[in-house]
């Protein structure tokens, strides 16, 4: 189940009303039985009214506490781990700052009150047995207290493997992973012009040779829609297309995760509006 932001809570047998928020999914909040939406009278009343069915339908433990998880909206990250009280749920709805509760201070904390590194929340979902919950936000910077962008850089085969080395690695997906070998291809051009050649470095140095593959790529993508060839050909072209892709936003110094933030922003638009605004 979602809580989405910025317009509409996704509650379970609620009758639809109006919300001062608008919804993230581009649906009206009386487009499905399951959203309770809010009126734009008093929001901190409304809120505590309509999400008390929500909060009645978490299964806290005996502590009255539930595992929140904050993960990056756009790179799909896990940031942290903390614990949630009822309040501290109902905060981060209000607030859309993600907000925790100190088991060892028995209060409420939220991320970012003393670094400013704040985590903006975009949507809140449940799992399905309703005993854990993720806050799906934007960090404004570094998440754990170490300055670590996430708090999950222990890899555990780099510790079996090698336990007396220690090595913080960050927990990345594919792309990541893929976006973090090019950055490093890239540093060691800096420290090391005459290095082990590679062919990212080669495509680094020359930026002609890099846009000239970009676009052959582009091509060949194309043509597997354009002669009907076989889906792994089409993904074998689209991975080329993303890896040439990734070298030319490194060049520039642009990281994947400002371009996904760039498609999130254009969800909430149509691809027409959007072409039109570029015009302007």
């Amino acid at each position: 189940m979602a809580v989405s932001y910025p317009n509409c809570f996704q509650l379970p047998k609620i009758s639809s009303e109006r919300h001062p928020f608008k919804s993230n999914t581009g649906l009206s909040c009386r487009a499905s039985p399951v959203y309770a939406c809010l009126k734009n009278t008093d929001p901190d009343l409304c809120i505590g009214a309509k999400v008390d069915p929500l909060l009645d339908s978490v299964k806290w433990d005996d502590k009255g506490l539930a595992v929140a998880i904050a993960q990056n909206v756009d790179t799909g990250a896990v940031l942290m781990q903390g614990f949630v009280n009822r309040e501290a749920l109902l905060t981060t709805i209000s607030s859309r700052k993600a907000t925790f509760y100190s088991r060892s201070r028995s209060a409420l904390w939220t991320k970012g009150e003393t670094s400013n590194n704040f985590i903006n929340v975009f949507n809140i979902f449940l799992d399905c047995d309703r005993d854990s919950i993720i806050y799906l936000g934007k960090p404004d910077g570094p998440t754990c207290h170490t300055g670590s962008e996430t708090c999950y850089y222990t890899s555990v085969s780099n510790f079996l493997n090698n336990p007396e080395v220690d090595e913080n690695k960050l927990a990345l997906t594919t792309l990541y992973s893929l976006e973090s070998t090019i950055c490093q291809r890239k540093e060691e051009l800096s420290e090391s012009p005459n290095g082990k050649p590679s062919w990212t470095k080669r495509l680094l140095l020359d930026d002609k040779l890099l846009c000239s593959k970009i676009r052959e790529e582009a091509n060949e993508l194309c043509r597997t829609l354009e002669e009907n060839e076989d889906k792994s050909r089409s993904a074998s072209e689209m991975a080329d297309v993303l890896y040439h892709a990734m070298v030319l936003l490194a060049r520039r110094e642009v990281k994947v995760e400002d371009v996904l933030q760039v498609l999130r922003v254009r969800f909430e638009q149509s691809g027409i509006e959007e072409k039109r605004s570029r015009k302007q």
